[in-house]
């Protein structure tokens, strides 16, 4: 796997990266497709074994049930072998923080 540094954090990034729009296929999101959490650890697990260190995913992927399956796939042995980037700018509710981030770890 081919990595870069990301910015000036030192991190270093694999040039793949997953995405998981279709992990939990609520809302809108299920047109695009319905990995449920069995369907995702595999992929997680296949794609750190090939090398890929980072998953991107958003607070609106099935209404923040893509961050949770994310969560429970790494579960505490996996979670120090990736990088999570989460997109928050899309509103998923009416509440005052229904805009931010979620902890998934």
């Amino acid at each position: 796997m081919e990595y870069r540094t990301l910015g000036r954090s030192g991190l270093k990034v694999s040039t793949l990266t997953l995405g998981t729009m279709t992990f939990g296929g609520a809302g809108p999101f299920a047109a695009v497709g319905n990995s449920d959490l069995a369907e995702a650890k595999r992929m997680i697990d296949m794609c750190i074994d090939a090398g890929i260190n980072l998953i991107d995913t958003a607070n609106v992927y099935s209404n923040g049930l893509s961050e949770e399956i994310i969560g429970e796939a790494l579960g505490g042995k996996r979670k120090n072998d990736v990088l999570i980037a989460s997109k928050a700018r899309m509103r998923i509710g009416k509440g005052p923080n229904d805009e931010a981030c979620r902890a998934i770890i």
